[in-house]
């Protein structure tokens, strides 16, 4: 019996999901379990399966539509069964109810006579787009109602290069490609059919795509049209978290100069070893988490949560480390940090940064965090004031370590030296033993063999 597949939800945050890529097409057998399209939430790229053996019997929405969770997807069942009725809960117009309905309006002398066509069946408003659009559709067989309601022009409108990319997804529908590496793909207009897949099963990577786009140089580009670009997915899930956290959490920042000889002086001694032994690199971000999650342990009120007019106060300390991907930005956790030894914590960072980079992070790796850290250092940043990861009540922004001149016993001397910037709620906590838990911070990192306790 056939049956309306409907997005998932993926975590309790959750509200609507972009679908990315369709890895089956109407008319197309899968099998249970067998994924038919990819989709992108507010925290993970992700693959929805079939929930049984079959046939796809209708696709509802085209790729970069945002779906609402529990919305329908697609319908699957066997060849040639009767989905009228479940089209109507779809909330689809059947082709043969558009024929039925009258028209009232007299036909225009200078309209053209309408041809056969489900558009009806996908998209049944007014198609807005550009003659250029249009003209480049017919040449390459694109189905504009496919488009409808996504386009990038001006108030919607599919514009050439909505046709054109469109055209080239379709292409690479046979084609085992990762979201990540699909839209840099697109960026550089490298075609995955013509790449050597190096990915498990020939799937075709981030790093095919960029050597495919080194050997290459970029053709100069014809004039674009003006842009408009949704926000969507990752960046809007992004941008709607820290205009929230903006609004309702009272920041106050507090700003302390660490001095990092002893840290320096630390991480050279023990990075030979650390690699010999645990084959990992411990970095600077490693051992500034470490400190954290120790002074938390002594804080607890910055280790906390506000939710509906009530503290949370959580038993675990679990710190999310910001980290920079194409479309904005994530925080995986790190669980129990403060038990955990350096080696431990550099290699769990280390991993959850790649995840992120590749698309690969579970909500698991996302969820539970209960303080974060976000180290803009590595691009040259002297200081910045971070903004809180809702519902959490502070967040750690560490700038670079760079060399200073500072008196000893009136002598100058060269120390290097680093900024960290502790943006919390006031809600939650106050001035007073928010600074206490930044000087604790700062003691970890004066006194790094504290680290290795």
């Amino acid at each position: 019996m056939a049956e309306i597949v409907r997005m998932p939800i993926m975590g309790e945050t959750m509200k609507e999901g972009t679908i990315t890529r369709w890895l089956k097409k109407e008319g197309d057998k899968v099998e249970r379990d067998e994924p038919v399209l990819e989709v992108m939430t507010d925290k993970v790229n992700m693959e929805v399966e079939a929930p049984k053996s079959g046939t796809i019997l209708k696709i509802l929405h085209p790729v970069d539509a945002i779906v609402p969770v529990q919305a329908p997807l697609f319908i699957i069942g066997e060849p040639n069964e009767d989905i009228s009725q479940l089209l109507a809960t779809a909330g689809v117009q059947q082709p043969s109810e558009a024929k039925e309905t009258p028209t009232e309006a007299a036909p225009s002398p200078t309209a053209a006579p309408p041809a056969p066509s489900t558009e009806q069946t996908v998209f049944t408003g007014e198609i807005k787009a550009s003659p250029r659009a249009r003209k480049v559709a017919s040449e390459l067989g694109v189905d504009l109602s496919l488009l409808a309601e996504s386009g990038t022009g001006p108030e919607g409108r599919i514009i050439e290069r909505d046709v054109r990319a469109f055209a080239a997804r379709t292409a690479q529908q046979k084609v085992r490609i990762s979201p990540l590496a699909q839209r840099l793909a697109e960026e550089h207009g490298i075609r995955p059919e013509e790449l050597i897949g190096t990915g498990p099963g020939g799937k075709v990577t981030r790093e095919d795509v960029l050597r495919a786009a080194q050997a290459v140089p970029e053709a100069p580009s014809a004039p674009a049209e003006v842009q408009r670009i949704p926000l969507s997915g990752l960046r809007k899930m992004v941008a709607d978290n820290v205009a929230k956290s903006f609004r309702t959490a009272p920041h106050v920042n507090l700003t302390m100069e660490v001095e990092m000889a002893e840290a320096v002086k630390l991480r050279e001694q023990i990075l030979e070893d650390l690699e010999r032994r645990y084959n990992v690199r411990l970095s600077y971000t490693d051992m500034i988490v470490k400190a954290a999650a120790l002074a938390l342990r002594d804080h607890p009120n910055l280790n906390c949560s506000v939710e509906n007019d009530a503290l949370i106060l959580h038993p675990e300390i679990n710190v999310g480390v910001a980290v920079a991907v194409p479309d904005g930005l994530v925080v995986p956790v790190l669980r129990n940090a403060d038990r955990k030894p350096l080696h431990e914590i550099s290699l769990e960072l280390k991993q959850l940064a790649s995840k992120a980079r590749e698309g690969r992070l579970s909500p698991q790796d996302l969820s539970g965090g209960t303080f974060t850290v976000t180290n803009l250092g590595p691009y040259g940043v002297d200081s910045f004031t971070p903004i809180i990861n809702p519902p959490q009540c502070a967040i750690l922004g560490v700038g670079r370590i760079a060399e200073k001149v500072v008196l000893r016993e009136g002598k100058p001397e060269t120390v290097p030296v680093m900024n960290l910037c502790l943006s919390f709620d006031h809600r939650a906590v106050d001035g007073a033993p928010a600074a206490e838990f930044l000087r604790d911070v700062k003691s970890y990192l004066e006194r790094p063999y504290r680290l290795l306790v």
